[in-house]
């Protein structure tokens, strides 16, 4: 929950036609974990008023059935692979491939997962990668 300044410009920039932000259930629920588990104090709240914030201006969109398709091929495709991916993180991927969207992260691990297109919004011009391991032999 770090501000950053490239990230607030990436949002205002953001035409109403053909863009849109959203979070997931999962998403919505580590940043609640995240702020829960620090001890009272200027920390917490202010991180807390930062969320609340966050969850009152971006939808928190259902995860959609296909999802579970996405998560299950995601998974066998990583463990194949040797890949140890967060079981969040899977429900993230596969929620943005069954959404068609691309995933706005800071984390390079997304870009282990097949088809998925991730952005950095942190980086100025930061275009997105889409995970191709394709030529593995899968």
């Amino acid at each position: 929950m770090r501000e950053h300044p490239t990230i607030e410009a990436r949002i205002a920039a953001l035409s109403d036609d053909d863009d849109s932000v959203i979070i997931c259930p999962v998403v919505r629920g580590e940043i609640l974990y995240g702020v829960a588990r620090l001890p009272h104090g200027k920390r917490r709240t202010d991180l807390k008023s930062k969320a609340d914030k966050l969850f009152a201006s971006v939808p928190c969109e259902v995860i959609p059935e296909a999802a579970g398709d996405h998560y299950a091929n995601a998974k066998i495709a990583s463990q194949s692979r040797g890949l140890t991916l967060d079981e969040n993180d899977l429900w993230l991927a596969a929620t943005a491939l069954a959404a068609g969207a691309v995933l706005v992260t800071r984390d390079n691990d997304f870009q282990q997962i097949d088809g998925l297109k991730v952005i950095d919004w942190t980086v100025d011009d930061s275009t997105p990668i889409t995970g191709d391991f394709s030529k593995d032999g899968d």
